[in-house]
């Protein structure tokens, strides 16, 4: 068994707490749907142009987890063009 994480820093065109919410929300509900991953907003949660998400998937393999959340970046960065990725973090347990 294989856990992977991402943290996943972002830059938002946000001018309120509730324009960032339904940002951070879309991506959140659509990224578990989309690639079977838990996931949530971790840092910077009063921040109005700036979110960290954090997103975790368990997987029999290896390569199969780290594709996952490969791909969910990618994702992210297409799907939402507004939203600029700052930083990302990817670990393995």
């Amino acid at each position: 068994m294989f856990v992977h994480s991402a943290r996943i820093e972002l830059r938002l065109p946000s001018r309120s707490l509730k324009g960032k919410r339904g940002i951070v929300k879309s991506i959140l509900a659509r990224s578990r749907n989309l690639f079977n991953v838990s996931s949530a907003e971790v840092e910077l949660q009063d921040v109005l142009d700036r979110a960290v998400l954090g997103f975790v998937t368990v997987t029999e393999s290896r390569n199969a987890g780290r594709r996952t959340m490969e791909r969910l970046e990618d994702w992210i960065a297409e799907e939402r063009p507004d939203v600029e990725i700052v930083g990302v973090e990817l670990e393995e347990r």
